[in-house]
């Protein structure tokens, strides 16, 4: 697998998050993650979006980190927040989402953030037990679903 850059905007990540979006839908009944992105928040230094592609050059997997500091939504200074990560059905249980974690964890260490944060659901066992084993931990909730029952969120200094 080979783990590169891309905007947010990019075509296979366009691709990617519509089959993200489409599968929180299924698991959730609604219309998956409304949470206001744009390429921008995603541009270096302030953030970095992956996609892992395979020897064919298909994309497999992706994700990315968001700067954000103290506001009114419960974030901390000196924050990245993990979006959308992801990975395509046929290629899970290969390790990209870890690989893909720990490059985007390394990066926003590198831009100076000291905490990486992530909201997930209570309908993703498999995000759970990614972070949890990723030394993640459960924090105060914060972000577009802090008031949300199924939404679990964790936390990982830098």
């Amino acid at each position: 697998m080979n783990i590169r850059p891309v905007p947010f905007d990019h075509p296979d990540a366009v691709k990617l998050n519509d089959q993200v979006q489409a599968e929180y839908a299924e698991r959730y009944g609604d219309e998956g993650d409304a949470t206001p992105l744009d390429a921008s928040m995603f541009a270096p230094p302030f953030g970095l979006y992956l996609i892992a592609y395979d020897e064919r050059d298909r994309p497999m997997a992706t994700g990315g980190w968001r700067t954000q500091d103290e506001n009114d939504e419960g974030y901390s200074d000196g924050d990245a927040e993990l979006k959308r990560m992801y990975v395509i059905p046929e290629a899970r249980g290969l390790g990209l989402a870890r690989r893909i974690l720990a490059a985007l964890e390394s990066d926003a260490r590198a831009a100076g953030r000291t905490r990486m944060v992530l909201e997930t659901g209570s309908q993703q066992p498999e995000a759970v037990a990614l972070y949890t084993s990723s030394d993640y931990e459960p924090c105060a909730k914060f972000g577009h679903y802090r008031f949300h029952e199924l939404s679990l969120c964790y936390a990982k200094a830098l």
